[in-house]
This record gives C-alpha cells, structure tokens and sequence, in this order.
C-alpha cells in the first residue's frame, strides 16, 4: 500500500508540472496574451515598456515560468491584469460558494439515485424502472440551463415561491435558512442529471454482478434475497460506480458554469466563464490547476475506496496485479 501511494504521488507530481506548463504556455500562445489584457488602447512605446516591466513581462518566458511556480509554492496565485487584484481574494470564495451548491447537490443525488438503481435490479422493467428511465432521458438529453430557466418562471416569477437567483437575498447574507431556499432550484437541476447517470451505473452493474455463479449458489443454498444483494452483490457492484463518483468529486469545487450562470450563483464555474471574457489568464491558470489536482485527488481516492468495497484489491503488490 504504501509503495503504491508514494507511486501515485510521484505521479501525479508529474502530471502537476506538466499542466502548469501547458497552461503557462497557453497564456502566452493565446492572441494577444496578457499584453492586450494590461496595456490600455493608445499608451505610449515608453509606458507600454514601463508595464511590461512592472508586471515582469519583459523577461524570458522561462524565467516567467520560474517565478510563477515559486509564487504558487509559497501560496501566491498571482494578480488580475486589470486591477492587480490578488487572484486568491477573488478565487476561494467562489471556491467555497460552490462546494456548498454540488455537495448538497452530490449528496442528494448518492442517496436517491444509489439505492434506487439497486431496487431497480431486483424490479426490472417494473413501474420504478420505467420512472427512472425515463428520469435518466430526461436528465441525459434536457439542456440543463433551459430547465433552470423553466423552474425560475414557474416557482420564482410565477408562484414567487422562491427566490429567482443568488446565494443570499440583500440583507440576509450568512442565514442558513435563506441559502436553503436559494439552494432549492439549483440543486434540483443538479441532481436530475447525476441521478440520471448514478441510476442507470448502479442499476447496470447491479445486473451484471447478478448473473455470476457465486450469486446463483448463494442464492440454491437458500440464502435470503435481501442477504444475497446487500452481503455478496453490492459490494463488488459498487466498484464501478465508485470510479464514476471519484471522476464526479472535482467538480464540488469545479462548479457547474451553465447553471450558475443562469441561477447567479457565484461559484467558481460561473468565475470562470466570466475570467474567460475578459481573458484574465492568471485566473484561468490557477482555476485549472486546482480543478487537476481534484482530478488527482478523485482518481487516488477512488483507488483506495476499490481496495475498502473490494478485499480481493490488493493495492501495492508486485505486479499491480490483484487478488
């Protein structure tokens, strides 16, 4: 176990330095760069050269690169072009907003569409297999952000219900009982797409695992049903399903830009989409290196949740292979 740990962490050092250096490189290749960002329209060749140096765009691009790192490891994200905002001001709070938004959202959706998938396989093609089908289709194939904008003018502009948009209504910021209702709608777009796709996981791999020999004679030796699915049948289920939800875990801090944007949810998908337009590439970069590292840390995770759901996973053998 531990060979393999210290194994992945070197790995996903690399992948790390990799992204850092194609977003760097990106930054620059991009039209205009950071230059069109910071110079204003009609500034002089000598102003343009004392902004340059300021922002220390005038040295190698190595060297920029060597900089940036060595801020980021001492905790430093950089400055806006425009404002020279540090970008850590304007990036963790988003972080935050939207790790409250998709872990509500996420965890519904675990609770709900996990055990229906299950109860679906022991049912097929009865009435709850069909409502989650149809579930599943309309969550696969209906634009999330059309759906938002439907239950904004049914439940806030016609039924005022609740509110239209925003995590806080003006004047009652830090109420929990007030983020709870401005939860309610985004969250419910949420989580009909990943319980679209958490169901049919669950409910797909719960079949196959069904048809294996050791379920059929646990099941002749007169083993109870309910034993048979939760005692032999789940767990190795659920190995499949755990890659998707590990592939699923960054975007607690990612966001969802589409639905953000249309609710106002100030979370970090909705930040990125606005640092694109205004091409604020030092936003962008530490955007992307923390949704990768997520991507790393889901990856590792749902690693060692296959060695906890499945004994036969032996993580660290010689060989990788497993028993």
């Amino acid at each position: 176990m531990t060979e393999y740990l210290v194994r992945r962490v070197l790995q996903a050092v690399l992948v790390l330095f990799l992204i850092t250096v194609v977003s760097f490189g990106l930054m620059h290749a991009a039209p205009g760069g950071p230059l069109k960002v910071m110079l204003a329209p009609g500034m002089s060749p000598e102003a343009q050269l004392i902004q340059m140096k300021n922002m220390g765009l005038d040295q190698p691009v190595y060297i920029q690169y060597m900089k940036w790192v060595g801020n980021l490891l001492q905790g430093d994200l950089g400055h806006t072009f425009k404002n020279n905002v540090p970008v850590g001001d304007i990036l963790w709070p988003t972080v935050w907003n939207t790790f409250v938004l998709m872990s509500v959202a996420w965890g519904l959706s675990m609770l709900i569409a996990i055990p229906w998938g299950i109860y679906n396989s022991t049912k097929q093609y009865g009435l709850s297999d069909q409502i989650a089908s149809i579930v599943a289709y309309l969550g696969f194939a209906m634009p999330t952000f059309w759906f938002g904008i439907m239950l904004q003018q049914y439940f806030a502009m016609q039924l005022n219900l609740l509110p239209l948009s925003d995590m806080y209504t003006m004047g009652k910021e830090g109420q929990v009982s007030d983020l709870i209702l401005h939860l309610i709608l985004p969250v419910t777009v949420l989580t009909l797409v990943n319980i679209a796709a958490y169901v049919k996981y669950t409910r797909a791999s719960m079949l196959e695992v069904l048809e294996q020999d050791y379920i059929r004679t646990a099941r002749a030796k007169g083993m109870k049903e309910r034993r048979v699915i939760f005692r032999h049948a789940l767990r190795n289920a659920l190995i499949p399903v755990v890659t998707i939800i590990g592939l699923d875990l960054p975007t607690l801090v990612a966001g969802a830009a589409l639905t953000e944007s249309v609710f106002n949810w100030p979370g970090m998908g909705r930040l990125f989409v606005e640092m694109a337009v205004a091409r604020e590439y030092s936003v962008l970069m530490s955007i992307t290196l923390l949704i990768s590292l997520m991507v790393i840390i889901g990856n590792l995770l749902a690693d060692l949740i296959y060695a906890l759901v499945d004994p036969r996973v032996q993580l660290g053998r010689k060989g990788g292979r497993a028993a």
